[in-house]
């Protein structure tokens, strides 16, 4: 390997609180200043290969991705938060003769987007024991081993899915309808086996869960896995509208990749769809499909304008805008009467029944929620709440029941508490996926409580950003053009701006959940009057006095 030392920058040109992108060879490295320190890591997001000095830093040492809110830590590259699947590579810095100078691997480590594993602290682990059982295969679980042994645990680790794959990025479904697990799984089974001391077992049904005997129970009884702790990850099972011909052979859901082969077989050109919902799955893909050359694409909605409820009637609007330039036909303020079957095969949906008018179609996409999958839990002692939630505390454990100090709920069943004083479930991947990596610290003796904002996306003509707890907003300030798709807007609820998107904006969005982690966000009046989040000062060593003060 060669190893070399290159000057790279004059001193003078990295001010505290700066990140630079600077040249080595034919790689990149990203160059950062936190008062007198200058720290240098491997240049690119490790989720989707963003550049990171278009980013955020804060003062201490977090660099927030500006697409998709990925966090590293600049002094040591690891992994701060997901979406990240690795870890930033770091090198050596010295200041010498006013130059900055790294010293690097150049010919494997600074080509665009390459990583490391995160630092296994945990190495040559136990075979014995019973260790950590995860219920599910998804971002949750994935994001759980990987900061399990990151922080250093070295019992064993069991994942119990019941997909047929290894974790995948779950996002590229609706957004790309990809239909190979492969193309998309964060690590192989070998991977997950021999550099994770991982035992993941596929295509198994969780049925029930004994708390006294501290097992899970498989196919009804036919199997049980003890554990020592326990992450229930189940993730959520798609709603459908209980309407006459919801279970139509043609009428889809979507969640997994199942789903996604069906929705990718049926969208042929000259076919035509109705699609049931009007929010993030089912918009994410219309937009998926659209290209195809489909006869016709008719959205059903409840709400005045797509989005409505999570963006606001003027972002929903310019979206709603966007789809209809594509050839979209928008049924809104509606619900759905009824599908009805084809004539020649009364197995098949051949139209959808809306404000008594009939929309034919070749086959329906119903996106109208998920219910968390917490079935398996009846008759266990984990009360499970009227929406199908756990309620978990501030370290994610399960609250109710005397046996469950060693059992965690994360993703789209947890009803956890939020920065806000609230309990609240978010049905998003990348909620699941920041869980993971937090309940992985709490059970490796790195207790802390979880407070990480939420963060999330769609792509929707441009990419959306969005990040806070903007739920049941009272006010919407826009700035921008939302018919252009170029906007920023700011939620208001109790006279504070509690969640911010933007399209075509960054890194925006990334600093809004900096400065909401860090209790900086400027108040309504101030963004009235013109305050530019991206002029706030949140990366020298004076953020670090207001914060505290």
């Amino acid at each position: 390997m060669s190893v070399k030392t290159l000057a790279v920058l004059d001193e003078s040109e990295l001010k505290d609180g700066q990140m630079k992108e600077v040249s080595y060879e034919e790689g990149k490295v990203l160059l950062s200043r936190l008062g007198d320190k200058i720290h240098a890591t491997s240049a690119f997001c490790t989720h989707y290969g963003a550049p990171l000095a278009k980013g955020v830093l804060a003062s201490d040492g977090r660099v927030v991705c500006p697409w998709h809110g990925a966090c590293f830590n600049v002094c040591t590259g690891d992994i701060e938060d997901a979406p990240a699947p690795m870890a930033l590579h770091t090198f050596q810095t010295r200041v010498k003769d006013g130059k900055i100078h790294v010293t690097a691997n150049s010919a494997s480590t600074l080509k665009a987007n390459m990583s490391r594993q995160p630092t296994l602290l945990a190495s040559g682990y136990n075979s014995t024991g019973n260790g950590v059982v995860i219920v599910g295969g998804g971002s949750g679980a994935f994001h759980a081993v990987e900061s399990l042994r990151e922080h250093g645990y070295q019992d064993p680790i069991t994942i119990l899915s019941k997909e047929t794959y290894t974790p995948i990025d779950r996002t590229k479904l609706s957004k790309a309808l990809i239909t190979d697990p492969l193309k998309i799984e964060w690590r192989s089974a070998a991977d997950l086996k021999i550099k994770y001391g991982t035992n993941i077992r596929l295509g198994v049904e969780v049925t029930s869960v004994d708390l006294k005997k501290k097992t899970v129970v498989l196919e009804g009884g036919k199997d049980t896995v003890p554990y020592d702790k326990l992450i229930l990850a189940s993730g959520g099972t798609p709603r459908r509208l209980p309407v006459e011909g919801a279970q139509l052979e043609n009428v889809y859901t979507f969640r997994g990749m199942d789903d996604s082969k069906k929705v990718d077989a049926a969208a042929q050109e000259g076919k035509k769809v109705v699609v049931i919902g009007s929010s993030f799955i089912s918009m994410e893909l219309v937009v998926a499909i659209s290209s195809r050359k489909l006869a016709s694409i008719d959205v059903i909605g409840m709400e005045e304008v797509p989005f409505e409820a999570v963006l606001g009637k003027e972002i929903g609007a310019g979206i709603q805008k966007f789809h209809e330039s594509k050839g979209v036909k928008f049924h809104l303020s509606s619900k759905v009467d009824k599908i009805v079957p084809r004539e020649d095969n009364p197995s098949l949906a051949g139209g959808v029944v809306v404000n008594g008018t009939t929309l034919p179609c070749d086959f329906v996409i119903m996106g109208v929620g998920v219910a968390p999958a917490t079935q398996f839990l009846k008759g266990s002692g984990i009360e499970i709440e009227k929406d199908g939630g756990i309620r978990v505390d501030q370290h994610l454990r399960v609250k109710t029941g005397p046996d469950t100090k060693d059992v965690y709920a994360i993703g789209d069943i947890a009803i956890y508490p939020q920065v806000n004083g609230t309990d609240t479930r978010i049905e998003h991947w990348n909620v699941a996926g920041n869980h993971g990596r937090a309940t992985g610290s709490n059970i490796a003796g790195k207790e802390q409580p979880f407070v990480k904002i939420p963060v999330f996306w769609s792509a929707q003509g441009q990419q959306l950003r969005y990040c806070g707890l903007g739920a049941k907003f009272e006010e919407v300030i826009v700035k921008g053009d939302p018919g252009e798709l170029k906007f920023i807007a700011y939620y208001v609820k109790g006279g504070k701006i509690v969640a911010v998107s933007s399209m075509q904006n960054d890194p925006v969005v990334s600093k809004a959940s900096e400065l909401l982690r860090l209790g900086l966000m400027p108040s309504p009046e101030e963004v009235r009057a013109g305050k530019d989040l991206l002029s706030i000062d949140i990366s020298t060593a004076s953020t670090k006095a207001r914060v505290s003060s």
